[in-house]
């Protein structure tokens, strides 16, 4: 069975698309994006996958890979195009080429235009193909800079695409209304730029005027991303420090955006740490106790009280079963608290795992 997740980055409106075999646990990434590196690991870790390659569809000119940081977290390795000029590949892809993932694959088409080394991804049924930039939902990607070329981009996809079985579902790079898919059928007949009875100087012509604003993020990414989005010097946008995990414990964050701290390590370090529960009082001096030296500040108060909370320790939220006090994280980091981690499993966690508590039954 097919593991397939659609992921959006909306800074840059950017698709990243994973892609995996449940029997294997193999999986693949298309056009990760930096900032986004540690949903996507987050992802694959609770969906139990284990991440072969980053692949690119082009070099980007609107955001920063997060290829290389992935490869640096996780041990994958990075392909794209050799027609890409880039360096820091782990495999330079050629037309025909498949990349492999468990029993599935892709298979890789050239599909330049949008710039020298475009590729499209095809699934090995043909059931779903990766466009990049190179065809969009009802629209294709600018052929004004980074070796551009329209009647270029015309005949790859016609040629490369177009020519896929018109049932397969189009993934494209970039979408900036909000639309997800669309098929061979549906571009081949809609498509404003490319479908119908739209001629290769049709399509020139009407690329040459769009008349489109320079790409703002284009000076630090493609320079970044010619090294597979290894940190250079083009800015802070694709600085390893800026996503380093924190340090004062030991955390994992959830694809949901939470960070969590294990029981037995908040046990070892209630010294270091403030310990808020989020409960009602009620439950707070109920049957499962509370965690020695926690304080009390019930869910629906806390927006208000948060400020009455010194900022001298870590806070760990905690409620019965860790719901209110993921919740709780949100509400704590939006008020200016920027250590702060959830209890996965709550008060009911902690009990059956035998941990000490302050009151509580026996």
């Amino acid at each position: 069975m097919l593991v397939f997740r659609q992921l959006f980055d909306p800074t840059s409106s950017t698709y990243t698309y994973l892609l995996g075999d449940s029997t294997t646990g193999e999986a693949v990434l298309v056009d990760p994006v930096f900032e986004q590196v540690r949903r996507d690991a987050a992802l694959i870790s609770e969906l139990g996958l284990k991440l072969l390659w980053s692949l690119e569809t082009h070099v980007h000119a609107d955001h920063v890979t997060g290829a290389w940081l992935l490869k640096k977290r996780l041990g994958s390795e990075i392909a794209l195009a050799a027609a890409s000029g880039a360096s820091g590949a782990d495999r330079l892809l050629g037309d025909g080429d498949r990349v492999s993932f468990g029993k599935r694959s892709l298979e890789v088409r050239a599909t330049p235009g949008h710039t020298n080394g475009c590729v499209t991804y095809v699934l090995d049924d043909e059931s779903m193909a990766f466009t990049g930039d190179c065809v969009l939902i009802r629209g294709s990607g600018r052929t004004d800079f980074q070796q551009g070329n329209a009647r270029e981009l015309y005949r790859s996809v016609r040629s490369r695409i177009f020519s896929l079985p018109e049932s397969c579902l189009l993934y494209p790079a970039h979408d900036y209304r909000g639309l997800t898919v669309t098929s061979v059928c549906e571009e081949k007949k809609y498509n404003p730029r490319l479908g119908g009875e739209i001629g290769e100087g049709d399509y020139a012509g009407y690329m040459k005027n769009l008349d489109l604003p320079h790409p703002k993020k284009i000076d630090e990414a493609v320079p970044a991303n010619l090294r597979c989005g290894q940190p250079g010097n083009e800015g802070p946008g694709n600085s390893a420090a800026a996503l380093e995990d924190p340090s004062w414990a030991p955390l994992r964050f959830t694809f949901s955006g939470v960070w969590e701290v294990e029981p037995h390590w908040l046990e070892e370090n209630l010294s270091v740490v403030r310990v808020v529960d989020v409960r009602e009082p009620n439950e707070f001096s109920g049957p499962l106790g509370h965690i020695r030296g926690a304080t009390l500040v019930p869910l629906g108060d806390l927006a208000a009280k948060a400020k009455e909370l010194p900022k001298d320790k870590p806070i760990v939220a905690v409620c019965r079963a860790g719901s209110r006090s993921a919740h709780a994280t949100a509400i704590l980091q939006k008020a200016g608290f920027t250590e702060v981690a959830n209890l996965p499993g709550g008060m009911l966690r902690w009990r059956g795992e035998g941990r000490s508590v302050e009151g509580g039954a026996s």
